[in-house]
Order: C-alpha cells, then sequence, then structure tokens
C-alpha cells in the first residue's frame, strides 16, 4: 500500500513541528562512554577530529546505554565504530555495523579498507555483525531487535543513490518500538529549495525530518552541538571543499581551515510503540 502522505504535505507540517520540538538540553555522556572516547587505541587523525565532532556528548544526546543494541549505517573509515564497538563490548552491548553494499568499486574498496582495520583491533572492538545497506540491501539488523539506529552524515548519499526513503525504512524495520533513530548530516540552506539528490552534500533539516516522518518516525529532539555558522555552504565543490576532504587541496587550504567541518545538525527520532 503506498504512503498516503506526501513529501510536501509532510514538509509543510515539519516546519511548525519543529518549531515546538525542544532542542535537546546537553547531555552528560556516561563514565563508560568518556573511557571509549578517550581510549589510546583510537586511530590518532579520529581523534583530532573530535573537537568538531563531539563524539561523547553526541551519542548521550542520542540517550545511548552500554547494553543496547546498535546498528551503525556505513561506517566509512571506522570513525565511530572504534567509540561504539568497545563501549558496546565492554557494557554487554550488541554492535552492527551495516556497510554499503557491493556495486561501486571504490566504495567496495573502503568496505574492505573498513574491515582490515576492524580486524586488526578485534581484541579491542569485540564482535562486529556486518550486515549491508543499499538499493535492495535492507536487513541491517534482525527485525525490531535493535534499541538504536544510527547514522552519520550519509543522507546525502542515500539520496543520490535514489534509496533514501527505502533506507528510512529499513531503520524503522530494524528498530524496537520506541527505538531511537540518531541523524548527523550536513544542513542546507533554508533559502534554497532541496536537490533531491543532495548533489552538494548538503540536506535541508526540514526536508530530513519531513522523510523521518513520512517512514514513520516521530521528532523527539534535537541538538545544535555540531553547528557551524561560519558554513555558508556555497563551495565551489559543495561540502568536499570544506575539512577533513579539502577538495581544493592546496588552493585556498587556509581559508577553509578557518572555516572548519560543516554546519551539521542532529536529530533524534523515535518509533512509535504503537
Amino acid at each position: 500500500m503506498k504512503n498516503r502522505f506526501s513529501l510536501p504535505s509532510v514538509l509543510a507540517a515539519t516546519v511548525i513541528a519543529f518549531g515546538a520540538c525542544m532542542i535537546c538540553a546537553a547531555a552528560e555522556p556516561d563514565a563508560a562512554l568518556k573511557a571509549a572516547v578517550a581510549d589510546s587505541g583510537r586511530t590518532a587523525t579520529f581523534v583530532a577530529r573530535d573537537p568538531a565532532r563531539h563524539p561523547a556528548e553526541e551519542l548521550a544526546v542520542f540517550g545511548i546505554a552500554p547494553k543496547m543494541t546498535v546498528v551503525e549505517l556505513w561506517p566509512g573509515g571506522g570513525y565511530w565504530t572504534e567509540i561504539l564497538a568497545p563501549y558496546l563490548h565492554k557494557g554487554g552491548g550488541t554492535y552492527y555495523a551495516a556497510v554499503n553494499s557491493p556495486g561501486d568499486a571504490e566504495e567496495d574498496k573502503g568496505v574492505e579498507r573498513w574491515r582490515a582495520r576492524m580486524a586488526s583491533e578485534k581484541d579491542r572492538l569485540g564482535t562486529i555483525h556486518e550486515t549491508a545497506l543499499g538499493a535492495g540491501h535492507t536487513a541491517i539488523a534482525p527485525p525490531g531487535s535493535a534499541d538504536m539506529v544510527l547514522t552519520f552524515r550519509n543522507l546525502h548519499n542515500w539520496m543520490d543513490g535514489g534509496f533514501a526513503d527505502e533506507a528510512l525504512a529499513a531503520c524503522f524495520t530494524a528498530l524496537k518500538p520506541g527505538g531511537i533513530l540518531g541523524i548527523e548530516e550536513h544542513r542546507g540552506r533554508n533559502d534554497k529549495p532541496q536537490d533531491p539528490k543532495a548533489k552538494d552534500g548538503y540536506v535541508r533539516q526540514d526536508y530530513t525530518i519531513a522523510l523521518a516522518k513520512k517512514a514513520g518516525f516521530v521528532l523527539v529532539g534535537a541538538s545544535e552541538i555540531n553547528a557551524n555558522p561560519k558554513d555558508t555552504k556555497d563551495w565551489v565543490d559543495g561540502v568536499w571543499t570544506l575539512p577533513p576532504s579539502l577538495s581544493q587541496k592546496d588552493k585556498d587550504r587556509e581559508k577553509y581551515l578557518a572555516i572548519g567541518e560543516a554546519d551539521n545538525f542532529v536529530l533524534k527520532f523515535q518509533k512509535p510503540t504503537h
């Protein structure tokens, strides 16, 4: 059966709903989460990004707990894996990593590099349950098994690939009733229409909320922890102009380093309990 809500109508309602939504106060990370972030075994280049990414504080906003079953979507190089996997391993929880589904040669190489890095740290990271997410690949975890699904700066890729709705539906299926979906994404400008393919890497916050609502989620919180007002979002190569990608290499490098990583929103959604 087709969803009876169109994205434009949900988007319009979202503007009002988000205005009434309480911005999450800064949450205090638990001791185990602080320890996972402070672990000397983490990759140095990842640690260097912590001041821009606020990993412990962001996970605390989502309400993570050590005994949870957590699914991370598209772990990339492993920035979050190096925090989530040992945190859950030591706390008695379960960690799923839904990697990019096979197909794109460059992405496949990235997944292999991630696998190799995680295998080299197996004792510290514990068991990683690998699944896949992509067009036609939606079994990110057993249905109704996850307490939390997390995605960090991936939604624009799913929009570009034409399976954002499918990906969010997979999150809804995997989560228990009452489970949490956490989304971090590069925030697009409100004064420009959303490109459905998000070719510049930016996604409007209200557009994201509308997509999640369309999938059945309820917005329960937001955080400005990763906001960056210096990001004007009109760069020559989209978000990849800024760190850490620095697509222009040495051209205006100091300028882009001074701006820092993109303006990112953090949204917390919940699967209804009934």
